[in-house]
Order: structure tokens, then C-alpha cells, then sequence
């Protein structure tokens, strides 16, 4: 391939950076690592002085380019999470943010512990992070006493701008690994660099909080810093394959971002063994005590030792974050695989990752990444000391053995496998470069000429590509899903309007107790959410939401912010209490499926049931007083047939409950009808072009249901509202 002179000047600054920035070198190809390295244990060898080859920059000059590389990587990628702006999947709060603000501002902030913390599935690792960054930049805006509403403007943005400079590192990574493996006069890792900028996929999901997200940099960083020259092909080496020294360092910073990835999420094992796998075949293959031998020892030797050093530190943190001492990756194979509780969130066919995942993923990159994956696996044994044979079969074949291993699990989701697709793009890197470039030199290998100019070629097919990647990210991030996250802005506002006296961050979560971590969550979010549970003395803030949406339709206190803002929503917590294949299991109906449940009525009948059985349940005779009391302050509350539970200043719902609300509270004969809700709509925004959820199919809407006083409509025209809605019961 015939590079231009910026590949070429800013390949080369790879090693200057490996000096100065904490980034190893690597062997150029074509160089054995014995003929440059004792085995390990040993002094390196003096190098004779070399000649700087033409046009290549001076080292302080390509360290000043790489350097811009990440700064403008960073830029993007805050950009990026600037742009992002809607809903995705709730593991992205409720595996992550939630914990997290749990962890900085303490069990009664108001944080939504889902049952997975309860139970100790998930490590402290990855929310500890995001908490260490909410508690360092609230405690300075608490001291430089900022205003409140803009501490939760900035408490909001927070966890997009962090994980921006995770994502940032991805794209680094993958190129520097893209960089190591085909050399710096190929263009494959610029190729590979602008895939992974331009991809829909990373766009999408990069800067989300998802663990997932984390395990990608992770994987990445790790594959970047690997020994990949133990696996040049064995033929070409003068000498049994060694790790030089000061490779150690290098190595040990692999095993541990690795092991923290393994923690994070189990199934990156999987790639881990194939790479341990195939390293040590390379070192063991002699068959002798050898210095290959030794080496191999060194490998098992760190390995044993990082894995341990990571898992006590993992251990250290759950013990203090749990209160006891737990092992998050037994109890989530327990739960997820023995129990098979993951069945409970979905089953996919067993070509989910073939058919529908890897094309996600890569998207336009698809026809690329598939002939890169199969060239790395049918390759013949590699006759060159290059690093790009072996470590692209590796790559190749860890990429498919997740694959296939995770298309025999029956929950399957595209994240999943998340972190192939930095491998992807190397992979299919040298094959986009070729097709798309002119002249088109075999993918593989650098070009022999070091001062030809790259021409583009098939341009149009390119902007084609390009411009279908583009409005696929746009679309995805700016518009598709978005209301799940303007509706918790729009509430924060209403919140900050309407009691400007309630915004303190430390305060103790209305409705929560002083109990324990698990009683106090139940008794925020389940139905024995009523004001029976409010602290003394605060009582005069109302239920200020009801989420009557699927389950986790919408991000929770890392949106909502204010401890005092109470909100209510339904759960879908999953039968931990009954056995695998049991019919116990099978017909059971969360609180979110007991509201969405098909009624006799047909369509337009589901709901009006739940709502008057389990929310707002009718109370007998005896308890009917306090069930007024109970009322959130409605004078209808005190009528014949009064009912338990709070009734919110605002529901929250797609638009398709509308007619199932009026039917309850407003229809004739309406069992909600004494608890003097008049329903207006406060809010609603689009979202999305399309849904395959027809429970959140059209718009998210608010609405206001009148039994709490708003200073901003006037009192009389509240007052007639209901008087009008009185004068029309029956």
C-alpha cells in the first residue's frame, strides 16, 4: 500500500511516545525480538546507533502529533456525549449511575437500587468510578456555593463527559494496536482509526455508561499493551521465542487491565483464554526446558499474580460498598446462568449475534470486517517474524469463540459483544483501505514507496457509506427515544419552580427511612410507597411523580437529582423465589405486567384493574379516615369509598394509557372517581419515528392531575376545574 507523508511521519511517533508517554515499543516488522533482547531475566543489548530514515519526523516532533491525536479524540468524543441525547437501555443507570450516586451522597439520596445490588451480581468497581467523580465535583460546587439547579445541570452532564475520555482511549488504542500490527508506512491504522470514528455503533454507545462501554476501553488498552511478538512466526525467528524485560512492565499492565474487564463482565474471559491460550502454545512449543520455557513460567507467574492483586482490590471495594464480603462474578453466573433469571429479560434465537449482532456493530463496515475475519483464520502458518499473522488469527479467532460461546446463552443483546468491535475494525482495516484507495497495494503489507501521494477511489460508493453512517448516528442519538430523557428534565424544572426550598442535595429522601439499604428501596418503590413512610416534619411534599411506563422506561435519581423529589414507578423485579422450569416461574406477571395485562374489555381494558386494585386499592370503612388522611391533601378523599395510596401531582406515561386514565379517574362509573383527579396534560414530547414496543409506542406525556396547588394557574380556574368535574360525577 503507498502511504502519503502524514501516515508515515505520524506512524513513527508511536515510539517517541512509548518513551515518553508510558506507551511500550514494539519490534518493527521484519525484526526478531532475540535480535534485539536477551531472554527474560537479562540485560538488553546495546543497539547500534540508526540512521533516521527520509521524511520521517524528528521524535519530538511525533510525540507533539500524538499528543494532538488524543486531545482531538478527546474533543470528539465530548462532543459526542454532548450530542447524545436519548434513551437507550437502563443497565446504563441502573447498573452504573444509580450505584453510583448511592455511593456519594448515601443510601437516602433516593437512588434506585435494582434487585442485582441487593444481591450482589454486580462488582463496585465500575459505579465507584462515577461516584469518586460526583463527589469530587459536587464538593466543589457545594464550596464555591453554586446555584442549585446549575449543580444538577452539571451533576447530569457529569458521567457523559467521564466516559468521553474512556471512549476517547478506545479510538487511541485501537489505532496504536492498529499502528503496531501492519506497520506505519500502511494506511490500515488510519483506516482502522476513522471506522471507529465514524461508526454509528460507537457513536451511539460510546459515551453511555453502560459497563459495557468500560469493557471495551479495557479490552482494547489490554490487547494494545500485550506481547504480541511471542506469536511471530516461528520459522523466521533465529532463535526460540523470548520476553525481553522490559516487556514485563507492559505485560503486567495488560493482565491487570484485563482482569479488571473479566470482573466488570465474565464473559470477557472468553477472549482472554483464546490470547493466554495461543501465548502460551508460542512459548511452550519447543517442547523443552528453555528460555521459552522460562518465559512461559514468567507469563503464569503474572498472571496469577495480577489476577489476585486486581480481585483483592475488587473484594476490598464490594466489602466496603456490600457491608459484607462478596464475589459479584459467582453470583451472577449463579443467577444468570444456574437459576436462568437472564431467560427473564428476553430470549433471542441462536443467530441473534450472526444475523443481528455483528451487522449492528459494524454496520456499512460489515463486508470489510467479514473478509478480514476470514482471511485472519484460513491464513496458512506465517513464515516472517511479522507481528501481523499470529496476532490477527488471535484477534480472529477470540472474536468468533465469543461469539459462537455466547450464542448458546438464550438472553442475548448486541452490547454483549460490545467489545469486538475495536477488533473488528483492526480486522477489517487493510481490506476498507484497499478497496478505497488507489493504488491498491496487497492489504497486508506496507508499501515499498515512502513519497507516493494516496489517491481516494470509488468516492461516490464511499459517500454513500459515510452518509449512511452519519444519519444513522445522528438520528439514533439526537431523536430516536429522546423523551425519556427531556421528560426528567422537564420534571426537575417543575420541582426547582415549585419548591425552591426543597433543593439541598443532602438532604434525606422523602418517603425513604433510616433502615437498612434493602428495606429502605423497597420502601421507596414498591406499592408501600405512601406518606405513612415520611420523615416527620416533611410530610407537605407531595408524591410529585408516577411513572405508569414499562419498567426502567426512563434514567431514575441521576436525572431526577433532588433527594426531596419524590417519584414513584412501577417494578419489574425478577421470581428469585421460584425454580427454574417451574409453572410458578412461568406464569408469574411483574408489577409492570400486572399493569399492562390484556383485560376482558380487550385492548382499551388493561390497567383501569391494577390501578384500582393494587395502586390506589379501595380501603374498608374502618380504615376510610385514613385513607382520607392519606389522600395527598384531596377533599375527595374523604367521600364514601376512599382509597389508599398518594395521589401524584403528575403522572408520566405514553401516550396509549390516556384513555385507560380517564376510564378510571374521569369514565362513567370510574372507580377513581372520588379521588378528585382531573387529568390535563402538562407535557408531552416525541419519540422516536417507530417503536417494537407497542407499550411505548406515540408520545411520552405528563399529565397534571389537579389535586395540588400550582401557583402558576390561577385559583379560580382550578377551582371551576373542579366544580365542573363534581357537578359531572354521577
Amino acid at each position: 500500500m503507498d502511504p502519503d507523508t502524514a501516515p508515515t511521519g505520524l506512524g513513527s511517533a508511536v515510539d517517541s511516545l512509548a518513551s515518553a508517554g508510558g506507551l511500550r515499543e514494539r519490534h518493527k516488522p521484519g525484526s526478531s525480538s532475540a535480535d534485539r533482547h536477551d531472554a527474560a531475566g537479562s540485560e538488553p543489548a546495546p543497539e547500534p546507533k540508526a540512521t533516521k530514515p527520509p521524511g520521517e519526523l524528528h521524535a519530538q516532533v511525533a510525540a507533539a502529533q500524538i499528543k494532538d491525536i488524543l486531545s482531538v479524540l478527546l474533543m470528539f468524543r465530548f462532543i459526542n456525549a454532548l450530542c447524545v441525547r436519548t434513551f437507550f437501555q437502563p443497565d446504563e443507570y441502573f447498573q452504573a449511575l444509580e450505584p453510583a450516586w448511592d455511593m456519594a451522597f448515601g443510601s437516602n439520596s433516593g437512588a434506585w437500587l435494582t434487585w442485582e445490588w441487593h444481591h450482589q451480581l454486580r462488582s463496585s468497581l465500575h459505579p465507584a468510578v462515577f461516584a469518586a467523580a460526583y463527589k469530587a465535583v459536587d464538593g466543589a460546587m457545594a464550596a464555591m456555593s453554586l446555584y442549585p439547579p446549575f449543580r444538577a445541570f452539571i451533576l447530569v452532564a457529569l458521567p457523559g463527559a467521564l466516559q468521553a475520555v474512556f471512549a476517547a482511549l478506545a479510538d487511541f488504542f485501537t489505532w496504536k494496536l492498529a499502528m503496531d500490527v501492519y506497520g506505519r508506512a500502511s494506511h490500515a491504522p488510519w483506516a482502522a482509526l476513522w471506522m471507529t470514528v465514524l461508526s454509528p455503533w460507537q457513536w451511539f454507545c460510546s459515551t453511555r455508561t453502560f459497563s459495557n462501554s468500560l469493557e471495551t476501553t479495557l479490552t482494547i488498552a489490554a490487547l494494545c499493551y500485550w506481547p504480541w511478538e511471542v506469536l511471530s512466526g516461528a520459522e523466521a525467528r533465529k532463535g526460540p521465542t523470548q520476553l525481553p524485560k522490559n516487556r514485563v512492565n507492559s505485560l503486567r499492565i495488560s493482565l491487570v487491565l484485563a482482569a479488571v474487564a473479566v470482573l466488570l463482565r465474565p464473559t470477557n474471559l472468553l477472549i482472554w483464554l483464546v490470547v493466554l491460550g495461543r501465548t502460551l502454545s508460542a512459548l511452550t512449543s519447543p517442547g523443552r526446558w528453555s528460555p521459552t520455557m522460562a518465559a512461559a513460567i514468567l507469563l503464569l507467574r503474572e498472571i496469577v499474580l495480577c489476577g489476585l492483586s486486581v480481585l483483592a482490590a475488587s473484594m476490598v471495594s464490594d466489602r466496603l460498598y456490600f457491608g459484607f464480603w462478596a464475589f459479584p462474578p459467582y453470583k451472577w453466573l449463579y443467577f444468570n446462568i444456574s437459576q436462568s433469571l437472564a431467560v427473564f429479560y428476553g430470549h433471542m434465537p441462536w443467530h441473534y449475534y450472526l444475523s443481528q449482532g455483528v451487522p449492528l456493530l459494524t454496520t456499512t463496515f460489515l463486508p470489510f470486517a467479514l473478509v478480514g475475519l476470514y482471511k485472519a483464520t484460513a491464513s496458512s502458518r506465517p513464515r516472517t517474524s511479522s507481528l501481523q499473522p499470529g496476532t490477527l488469527a488471535t484477534l480472529a479467532t477470540a472474536a468468533l469463540t465469543m461469539i459462537l460461546t455466547l450464542s448458546l446463552i438464550s438472553h442475548k443483546e448486541v452490547r454483549f459483544i460490545y467489545p469486538l468491535l475495536p477488533i473488528l475494525h483492526i480486522l477489517a482495516a487493510p481490506y476498507i483501505a484497499s478497496f478505497f484507495t488507489q493504488p491498491a497495494a496487497p492489504p497486508t503489507a506496507p508499501s515499498s514507496s515512502q513519497n507516493r501521494n494516496t489517491v481516494l477511489r470509488r468516492t461516490v460508493t464511499l459517500a454513500n457509506l459515510l452518509s449512511i453512517n452519519l444519519l444513522l448516528a445522528g438520528y439514533l442519538s439526537l431523536y430516536h427515544q429522546s423523551a425519556p430523557l427531556s421528560v426528567l428534565a422537564f420534571l426537575r424544572s417543575e420541582f426547582e419552580r415549585l419548591h425552591p426550598d426543597a433543593l439541598d442535595l443532602g438532604a434525606t429522601a422523602l418517603g425513604s427511612t433510616s433502615s437498612s439499604s434493602t428495606t429502605t428501596i423497597n420502601n421507596k418503590w414498591t406499592n408501600d410507597s405512601s406518606s405513612n413512610n415520611n420523615p416527620e416534619g416533611q410530610a407537605g411534599l407531595e408524591l410529585f411523580a408516577l411513572f405508569l411506563t414499562p419498567c426502567h422506561s426512563t434514567p431514575w435519581r441521576s436525572h431526577l437529582v433532588y433527594p426531596s423529589l419524590r417519584a414513584r414507578a412501577l417494578t419489574c423485579e425478577p421470581p428469585l423465589h421460584t425454580a427454574p422450569g417451574s409453572r410458578e416461574r412461568a406464569e408469574y406477571l411483574d408489577e409492570a405486567d400486572r399493569f399492562y395485562l390484556r383485560e376482558a374489555e380487550g385492548e382499551a381494558g388493561y390497567g383501569v384493574g391494577f390501578l384500582g386494585e393494587e395502586m390506589w386499592p379501595l380501603l374498608s370503612g374502618s380504615n376510610a379516615n385514613a385513607g382520607a388522611d392519606a389522600g395527598a391533601g384531596s377533599a375527595a378523599g374523604a367521600r364514601a369509598g376512599a382509597r389508599a395510596g398518594e395521589v401524584p401531582r403528575y403522572i408520566v406515561g405514553f401516550e396509549g394509557i390516556e384513555p385507560v386514565l380517564k376510564r378510571f379517574f374521569e369514565g362513567p362509573g370510574g372507580a377513581g372517581q372520588s379521588m378528585g383527579v382531573t387529568l390535563r396534560r402538562a407535557w408531552s414530547a416525541w419519540n422516536g419515528a417507530f417503536s417494537d414496543d407497542w407499550r411505548r409506542a406515540g408520545r411520552l406525556v405528563v399529565w397534571d392531575t389537579g389535586v395540588h396547588a400550582d401557583p402558576r394557574r390561577d385559583g379560580t380556574e382550578q377551582e371551576e376545574e373542579k366544580k365542573a368535574k363534581t357537578a359531572g360525577d354521577p
